[in-house]
Formats: C-alpha cells, structure tokens, sequence
C-alpha cells in the first residue's frame, strides 16, 4: 500500500461517522510541516500569516511551537479581533482605509499595543489621522519595501504591485515623515518576495519554464538582500529603535533568513501545503489539509460524480487555481466540466471502484482560502478525529 492510500485508508476511517462535504487537517503532517519551517529558519522567528490558516485553534497550536512568534494578519477588523481574543502581537501585511476599525484602535491601548499596521504612502496617516475620532493610542506603523525585480533598465517588472516604495531613500522620507507626525511610531519594516517565495520552480512537464524561473530567483534573491539591507540601514537612520525587519514566505524560508539584516520570517501556507507548494526544489511539505466530497452518482464506466467541488483560489485564473482530486489516486477533471458549484464530474479508473456516498479528497490550490467554504476543521491524528474547531467562517467572521 503506498503513503497516500494509507492516508486515504485513515481519513476515510476517521470520518465514516461524517457525511460528506468535510475538511480535516492532519495534525501529524501539520505539525511536521510546522517543524520543517522552523529548521529551514536557521533560528529566526517565524510570524504566522494568519490568512492562510483562517482558524484559531490551529494559530494558537502553530504559535505555541518553539520557533513561531507573532501573526501576520490581513485586514485590520480581523486584526482587532485577533488581539480582543489574545493574540498580542499582530502585524497587519497590508493597508487599510477602515475608517471605524482605525478609530477603535486609536481609543483602546490593548489594541493599540497589540497592533502594527501597514503604510507606505503618507496618505494612509492623514486617513488614520481623520479616523481617530478622539482618540489619542499611539499606532504602531510599519512600513513595506517593494521587492520586484527590475530588468532591462526598468522595462521589465517580474514580482507583484505592492508598495510603491522601492529606494532606501523613498524608505527614510516616509520614515521621517512618520517620525514627525504625532500619534505614531515606526516599529517595523517587511519586504515580501512573492516571486521567489510564492513560486514554484519545478514546474512539472515543464522543464526549460522551471529553470527560467529558478535563475530569475537566484537574479532576484541577489538583488533583494543587496538593496534591503540598504533599505534595512536608511530606515534606522530614521528609527534607531526599530523593532523587526520582516521577509520571506514559505517558499523562500531558508534564503531570507540568510540574510543577515532580515530578524524574521513570514510563513503560512506551508503549514497546511496545499497544491501551488508542491513545485519547489527548495523544499517538501506533506500535505495537511484535505477536503472531501461525496459520490452521488456514477454516470458511466469510469466516471463518477460528487457533489460540489468547485473552490477555486484567487489570483489570475487558470489550471492551477483549482482543487485537485487526491484520493483515490488517479481521478481527474471532465475537460469539459472542470470542478462544479453543485456537481463535479471525475474520470479514471479509480471511479470503478466508488459506491455512492464514498468520500473522493481534494487538495485546495492555496491554503487558508479552503476555511471560507467550511465552518468546521476535523483535526485527525491516526485514523481518529481528536477534535472539531470552527474556521473563522465558523466564528462568523468573513474579513474579505
């Protein structure tokens, strides 16, 4: 029997009990992944990115391993939220224009100590400045360098629009501009590499595509550790006290710890290694989060249909944005139906062997996207379920 029958064997029997649709997380493959991200850490802290895990249960386990220290949120209602429920360190990755969110942090000091948030305009002060509302927290600010690599003089981006931020000396004017303007504190500076942490680069059949990308990395990491340490030394020229510097991503783990001026990391999806993680040489996750679906019907030889099954993930459509059928092994799409909102047709030879009402297991494209289709995670370690723990969706709570 091979690994992933195995796998297929325990969760089938850990959840008989359950009708399908259900999502699980394997607490063995999670907590191995979580140790894996540590050893690739070389030591530093790792700041949880808390969209994509969505579930506080499994945040509060992550953060309770040596190694782990602090959430990455991404948006500043989830951020509030966070640090009523006890979270005492939140980073929030990206701006917000939450007028009313603003005005709660500026009046509360938990919240308020609790609480970087992201700027790299000096817009965003005046519109936390007008959302105050009275109130008079000091807020901690952090700012974001864009990471993307410039080619043929600048006529070439590869990387994603982020911050519009991009010289040390663009850095330390918004850092001055914070340092004289009452109300605020520059705690903090991140810089995320999406191109090399968020991209695979063993694409599978695609051999040539899979080394371009490996030199554009090796290009862009050689780039980025040169121009953020001058970023990192402008910006405490401003702000000597300066608290964190953040980079990285699950798929660049060990090469932005190597840089000596970045203090910590940012990781998430590699806890649960949902199926855009499996295209790296830098690393092997097991994957962790599962989601099932029942058959319900069985059209032909070689075909059965389940309920459902359509999640796709964000960003620019394609292939690679949709779940993919696990187990059994040997299951895939109708070309001509792909994953269906009610129903989802899947061929192979695996099919065959179905009965209505088994259980077929997918792979989420990206991890934390998953919760917003459940409102419950069964964690599973053996062939049991240990416990049931809601996803935000399950606490009511949709930030995006």
């Amino acid at each position: 029997m091979t690994a992933r029958a195995a796998d297929r064997t325990r969760y089938d029997r850990a959840t008989a009990h359950l009708d399908a649709p259900v999502a699980v997380v394997d607490l063995e493959a999670f907590d191995a992944n979580a140790d894996d991200l540590v050893r690739r850490a070389g030591g530093k802290p790792i700041r949880v990115a808390s969209k994509s895990v969505r579930c506080r249960a499994l945040l509060e386990r992550v953060l309770a391993r040596p190694g782990f220290a602090g959430i990455m949120s991404f948006t500043l209602a989830e951020s509030l939220w966070l640090a009523r429920a006890g979270f005492d360190d939140v980073l929030l990755a990206y701006p917000s224009a939450d007028r009313a969110a603003y005005a709660e942090l500026a009046a509360d000091p938990k919240l308020a100590a609790a609480v970087t948030v992201m700027v790299d305009d000096p817009a965003q002060l005046a519109l936390i400045d007008a959302a105050r509302a009275g109130g008079t927290e000091e807020i901690r600010v952090c700012l974001e360098l864009d990471t993307s690599l410039r080619l043929l003089g600048g006529r070439v981006r590869v990387g994603a629009l982020r911050s519009p931020l991009r010289s040390p000396a663009q850095l330390a004017e918004l850092a001055r501009s914070v340092d004289r303007r009452p109300g605020f504190r520059l705690v903090g500076l991140m810089a995320y590499e999406g191109h090399v942490a968020g991209v695979g680069d063993a694409v599978a059949g695609r051999p040539l595509r899979s080394r371009a990308i490996r030199l554009m990395q090796a290009t862009a990491r050689r780039e980025l550790a040169v121009r953020r340490a001058e970023a990192v030394r402008a910006v405490r020229a401003v702000a000597p006290g300066l608290e964190f510097v953040n980079g990285g991503g699950t798929g660049s783990v060990q090469h932005t710890a190597a840089e000596a001026a970045v203090t910590e990391i940012a990781a998430g999806s590699g806890l649960y290694v949902p199926r855009l993680f499996d295209n790296y040489t830098s690393f092997t996750g097991r994957p962790a989060a599962l989601f099932a679906q029942p058959v319900v019907r069985r059209p032909g030889v070689g075909v059965v249909t389940v309920l459902g099954g359509g999640y796709p993930a964000s960003g620019a459509a394609g292939a690679d944005r949709l779940p993919v059928p696990y187990l059994p092994e040997g299951l895939r799409y109708d070309p001509q139906e792909g994953p269906g909102e009610v129903q989802t047709p899947l061929l192979g030879s695996p099919a065959d062997d179905l009965l209505i009402g088994d259980k077929v297991w997918f792979r989420h494209a990206k991890a934390g996207e998953l919760c917003e289709r459940f409102e419950e995670l069964r964690l599973i370690e053996g062939d049991r379920i240990t416990a049931t723990v809601p996803t935000y969706r399950g606490e009511g709570r949709t930030f995006l």
